[in-house]
C-alpha cells in the first residue's frame, strides 16, 4: 500500500508549518499524495486490518459510511497535520480532551501519543463505534463520555444530519441545516469544568465551537491551548473578538500559523482550516 511509504509523514508535516494553508503548492502536493494513499487502503479498513499510521504504527479503524461521506475521509490532510502537531508535543501535553470524538481517530492518535484522553461524543451511534475502535486499538488511556460539551450543564438537543452525519450538531448551533434531519435529546457538560483536568483541547463542535470557547476564563486561557475547526464566519467573529485585546493568540493555519492578527486572518469555514488558541508566542512546532 502507498501510506507503507509514509514512516516518517507526520515529522515532515511538522516541519513545515508555514505551508500549511490550504492554498500553498506544499499543501496541494501533499494532499494530492496523501488522499489516493488512504483511499486505496480503504479495502484493508473494510476487512478490519490494520493499517499503517505512520510514526504511529499500525491502527485499526473498520470503514463506516456516514452519509454523504465516509471514515476515509477522516484521514484528510487538516487531520493529519493536526495528527502531526499531536506527535511533534507528545511530552508537551499530559491531558487533552477531544470535543466532537466522532469514531475515536483523534482520540485513538493522541492516546498512541501518549496523552491521557476525554472523549466527548452525543451521537449514540457514533459513541458506540467509538469505544469499539478504542478496544479495537488496545487504548486504555482514554474516558468516553456520551455527551456534548457547551457552557453549562444539561439537556439540549440534538441535530443528526442523516446525509452527513460528521455535520450533526446541537440544535441552533448551524441556521440552516440541510437534508433528512433526525432530532433527539443528549446530554451536556459545562466546558468550565473540563478545563481544569487538561491543558489541550481539539474541538469540532460544528458551529458550537465560539459558546464552548468563551465558556472559558481568560485567565484559564494562559494554561490551556486548543485546536479548533471554525463553522461560520459569524463564529470566527465571535472568536476573534474574544480574543482581541487579551493575552491570548489565535494561530491560524489560513495563515500558515501565523498569528491571526485581524479578522480577515480567520477562517470562516473548514474549508479555510482550522486555529491553535493559545497564551504562547509563536504555536509550538
Amino acid at each position: 500500500m502507498l501510506i507503507e511509504r509514509f514512516g516518517n509523514l507526520f515529522e515532515f508535516l511538522a516541519d513545515h508549518p508555514k505551508d500549511h494553508a490550504r492554498d500553498t503548492s506544499f499543501y496541494q502536493f501533499i494532499e494530492g499524495l496523501t488522499t489516493p494513499a488512504f483511499h486505496e487502503a480503504q479495502p484493508a479498513f473494510e476487512a478490519g486490518q490494520e493499517v499503517p499510521l505512520s510514526e504511529l504504527g499500525p491502527i485499526q479503524l473498520p470503514y463506516e459510511k456516514m452519509g454523504a461521506i465516509d471514515s476515509i475521509d477522516l484521514f484528510g490532510l487538516d487531520e493529519l497535520l493536526m495528527f502531526s502537531f499531536y506527535y511533534r508535543n507528545r511530552s508537551r501535553y499530559k491531558r487533552v480532551v477531544d470535543i466532537g470524538a466522532n469514531l475515536g481517530l483523534h482520540s485513538i492518535v493522541l492516546s498512541l501519543c501518549g496523552f491521557e484522553v476525554e472523549a466527548y461524543e452525543p451521537d449514540p451511534d457514533h459513541h458506540k463505534k467509538l469505544i469499539n475502535n478504542l478496544e479495537l486499538n488496545k487504548i486504555t488511556t482514554c474516558t468516553v463520555h456520551e455527551a456534548a460539551v457547551s457552557d453549562k450543564d444539561g439537556i439540549m438537543q440534538f441535530v443528526r444530519v442523516l446525509g452527513n452525519t460528521t455535520s450533526s450538531h446541537l440544535a441552533g448551533a448551524k441556521a440552516n441545516p440541510y437534508g433528512e434531519l433526525e432530532h433527539f435529546d443528549v446530554n451536556v457538560k459545562e466546558v468550565r469544568a473540563i478545563a481544569e483536568r487538561v491543558d489541550l483541547f481539539k474541538i469540532d463542535a460544528e458551529g458550537h465551537e465560539a459558546v464552548i470557547l468563551r465558556g472559558i476564563s481568560i485567565d484559564e486561557w494562559k494554561r490551556v491551548d486548543a485546536f479548533v475547526e471554525i463553522g461560520t464566519p459569524e463564529n470566527a467573529r465571535l472568536v476573534y473578538d474574544y480574543f482581541d485585546g487579551t493575552e491570548i493568540n489565535i494561530f491560524s493555519q489560513k495563515c500558515g500559523w501565523s498569528r491571526a492578527d485581524s479578522i480577515d486572518d480567520m477562517p470562516s469555514s473548514y474549508k479555510e482550516g482550522g486555529v491553535f488558541i493559545s497564551a504562547k508566542q509563536v504555536m509550538p512546532w
